[in-house]
């Protein structure tokens, strides 16, 4: 969960993360109009952070930019150690295969963060189920809809028009057969490449292995 300033999440982190949708991208940015952290004394100086402090921000900045508390990271650091394969990619697929992370990829929420309550309030059905928990992850061959009244919703007003703006990664495939039915399915894996993050996972291992 994303709590106190969005905007200062940015700050804090020293460049931006797209926590706010179109602000994000417009001259009312935090990050266009106050490029500095938080605090009166933080515009003048900014103290070099130690090899702990890189690492701890480095942590932070994943956490924010999915939305996650420090337990829900750790149990997904921890599952990653433990699996077979690089961290940092396996890592990355349980971030990526969150329900609230696809339809965010999807193009139908401009954040996480509202990603999340489309799902939490029930305007999802996954493999024909409805669900409302944005934490659920998601595999190979699961079916992804909008329910039929939920259509109907001015929240998903021009649906269409915003996934064909939308980049899909290449591990969903939507149905664009014109129907208005919305539907994807999960086709393959997260692809690490494909995730463009303004972060150091490697420094995460690091701290983690402390």
């Amino acid at each position: 969960m994303i709590r106190g300033s969005i905007c200062k999440k940015c700050r804090r982190a020293g460049q931006k993360l797209f926590l706010r949708e179109e602000r994000c991208f417009s001259p009312k940015c935090a990050m266009v109009k106050k490029p500095y952290a938080p605090g009166m004394k933080t515009k003048k100086h900014r103290s070099a952070l130690s090899e702990y402090g890189l690492q701890l921000a480095e942590k932070q900045k994943v956490k924010r930019i999915y939305g996650l508390t420090e337990r829900q990271f750790r149990k997904y650091f921890e599952e990653a150690s433990k699996s077979k394969g690089v961290v940092t990619d396996i890592l990355i697929q349980k971030l990526e295969t969150r329900l609230d992370n696809v339809i965010f990829r999807l193009g139908l929420g401009g954040s996480r963060a509202k990603t999340k309550q489309i799902v939490s309030h029930g305007h999802i059905l996954l493999n024909g189920l409805r669900v409302d928990i944005p934490s659920i992850n998601v595999k190979k061959g699961d079916v992804i809809e909008i329910r039929q009244g939920s259509l109907k919703k001015a929240l998903f007003k021009d649906w269409e028009a915003k996934i064909k703006k939308q980049t899909i990664p290449s591990w969903l495939s939507v149905d664009n057969s014109g129907n208005g039915i919305f539907k994807a399915v999960i086709s393959g894996t997260p692809i690490r490449s494909e995730v463009l993050l303004p972060v150091d996972l490697s420094m995460i291992v690091e701290f983690y292995s402390r």
